[in-house]
């Protein structure tokens, strides 16, 4: 697994508060990492929830707070009919088991 790719995309998807793309990583660093760069990275490794846990936890048990929760929603709304765009694009979608062409949302809050 790339490091610090992961913690570029993770930091990424933290300081986003709209649509989280591939296209919109590489454009934010200028380039220096492309699109398909961050999708095959995406793509590379099925992990399981436990494996994303390990991952997360220590960031997570750094932030953590009786007066709090985090809420993480990542939703892909299908779009099989609208023209490929900069937020319309494809998406492996882990419940399908498959890429799926649509927009892809990841939101989370610290509440």
């Amino acid at each position: 697994m790339n490091k610090q790719l992961l913690e570029t995309y993770s930091d990424y998807l933290m300081s986003s508060f709209s649509y989280t793309t591939a296209t919109g990583l590489s454009i934010l660093v200028k380039g220096e990492i492309s699109h398909d760069k961050v999708t095959r990275f995406l793509s590379s490794e099925d992990f399981t929830s436990s494996e994303l846990w390990e991952i997360i936890k220590p960031k997570v048990r750094e932030i953590e707070s009786e007066e709090g929760v985090i809420i993480v929603d990542d939703t892909i709304e299908e779009k099989p009919s609208t023209d490929e765009n900069e937020i319309v694009c494809w998406h492996y979608d882990h419940s399908k088991g498959k890429s799926v062409k649509g927009n892809q949302y990841h939101h989370g809050a610290l509440l």
